[in-house]
């Protein structure tokens, strides 16, 4: 039964991001021939152990990796931008590896962009081809960027849970700040989007908890995935239910969700899932950017959580990408360079107006 009226899965139970009058033309006809080749992943079963739920994550990984070499014949040549690797060493003795990305010309400070990648926590390397032209791009725009390679809740760099990529994000975010002079930072922003856009958040609660917040100047989360409430989505949170299968379904996340975190043991600590913060872990945290994209599942809880910086006094804007799916601004720099470009301009913009 259909009702024309509401948007999404809400007024028709079997709408997809193809079907969706809403949807970028061109992020349709990309996803309309993905999906005439078939061959995607199906998540297991909500009572699946967590053996089952890691290799999901590694077969979801393993597909994912297959337009790898593609991504990277199309990267373009980034002749404005050093990039180098810098080895540093977590909270738990483990070697962690960054990605340095370096404007050329450093005549003069400027601001630095720590990125956390995208993939639930869970799963993808800062190494993929898109979260390097990513961190690239901003570079050429003048940021230096530094890409954290994190340990993983699963996949290739698994199987690490909670709280072990976000240590490492710490640890990542300490070595900046120690060396602020050295790379020429005049400020540091976390970003990172989806798992990323987590991360970035939860960073900057647990520097408040630990006493060095003064290190972030500020915040530009894109499409947090930060609620964990994938399985039984609270009816609060709309677009869980009318963006249900747009790209993300609430059976991979809630799969995701038991890789990240095992036992349920963090299901409302908000260093996991930051939407559970408190006002009082709020109250106090520079500022932030919220970036949500339209089609998203995810769109909700982004808002959510804007709204309750807001709430907490905490200087905070939110944006929405309309037309998109998740991180649909960022996935096809190609065939959408505009959202791309515009994606670029926002966190550069913004991170200049923090100096």
């Amino acid at each position: 039964m259909t009702d024309t009226q509401k948007p999404g899965k809400l007024g028709n139970p079997d709408a997809t991001f193809i079907t969706d009058p809403r949807a970028d033309p061109r992020i349709k006809a990309v996803m309309q021939a993905m999906a005439a080749l078939g061959g995607g992943i199906t998540p297991p079963a909500p009572n699946a152990s967590y053996e089952e739920c890691i290799a999901y994550s590694q077969g979801f990984e393993a597909a994912a990796a297959a337009s790898h070499p593609m991504e990277q014949q199309m990267m373009p040549t980034f002749d404005s931008v050093m990039s180098t690797t810098q080895t540093i060493k977590g909270v738990d003795g483990h070697d962690i590896t960054l990605y340095l990305h370096m404007p050329q010309d450093q005549s003069e400070a400027g601001p630095c962009i720590v990125h956390m990648h995208g993939g639930g926590m869970v799963l993808m390397t800062a190494a993929d081809p898109g979260f390097v032209r990513w961190r690239n791009s901003l570079a050429a725009a003048g940021m230096r960027v530094i890409g954290v390679e994190f340990r993983n809740g699963g996949g290739s760099l698994g199987n690490h849970p909670f709280p072990a990529g976000l240590n490492d994000c710490a640890s990542a975010v300490n070595w900046a700040h120690a060396n602020r002079e050295s790379l020429g930072i005049s400020t540091i922003v976390l970003s990172g989007e989806s798992g990323g856009g987590n991360l970035s958040l939860a960073t900057t609660l647990k520097a408040k908890q630990e006493g060095w917040l003064e290190q972030i100047d500020g915040i530009y989360a894109m499409c947090p995935y930060i609620s964990g409430s994938y399985a039984k989505p609270p009816l609060a949170l709309v677009s869980l239910r009318e963006n249900d299968g747009y790209s993300l379904d609430g059976a991979m996340m809630a799969t995701m969700v038991k890789v990240y975190d095992p036992h349920n043991a963090h299901a409302t600590n908000p260093l996991a899932w930051p939407l559970h913060a408190s006002m009082e872990d709020l109250e106090g945290l520079p500022p932030h950017v919220i970036s949500v994209n339209e089609l998203d599942p995810l769109r909700d809880e982004g808002l959510a959580y804007y709204r309750k910086l807001l709430a907490a006094g905490v200087p905070a804007l939110a944006r929405t990408v309309h037309g998109t799916p998740h991180a649909g601004d960022l996935m096809l720099p190609d065939v959408t360079p505009d959202l791309y470009q515009e994606a670029n301009a926002l966190i550069c913009r913004f991170a200049r107006s923090l100096t």
